[in-house]
């Protein structure tokens, strides 16, 4: 199945011997999982990763949820620091957007 094609493939990867240092054992699925129980696994677990962002809009018009100094408009003493606050969704992966969000929080609240 195409499946299980993919997870050998990605076996294939990990055991590659330039990964050997970085690579201590195969968490999950796990070595034993084969055949149709891999497939089940993988079935069973698969899930979409979508990555909300936009709901709070950071932003200095009457639109936007959120001042640039991430407080939130009408409540005193509450911060909004995920990927909620992006006026547009990054193009890039939003995990090191988020960091650099969390980075900025911490040097507001530290003037704060």
């Amino acid at each position: 199945m195409k499946v299980q094609w993919q997870v050998s493939i990605a076996r294939e990867i990990a055991a590659a011997p330039a990964l050997k240092p970085y690579v201590v054992a195969e968490i999950a699925p796990g070595r034993e999982l084969a055949g149709e129980e891999l497939t089940q696994f993988i079935r069973n677990g698969a899930t979409t990763y979508f990555h909300a962002s936009g709901a709070c809009r950071m932003g200095a018009d009457d639109g936007a949820v959120v001042d640039p100094e991430l407080r939130v408009n009408g409540v005193r003493n509450l911060r909004i620091a995920d990927s909620s606050i992006m006026p547009r969704i990054v193009s890039v992966p939003t995990m090191p957007a988020c960091a650099m969000i969390g980075v900025k929080t911490a040097d507001l609240l530290a003037k704060a």
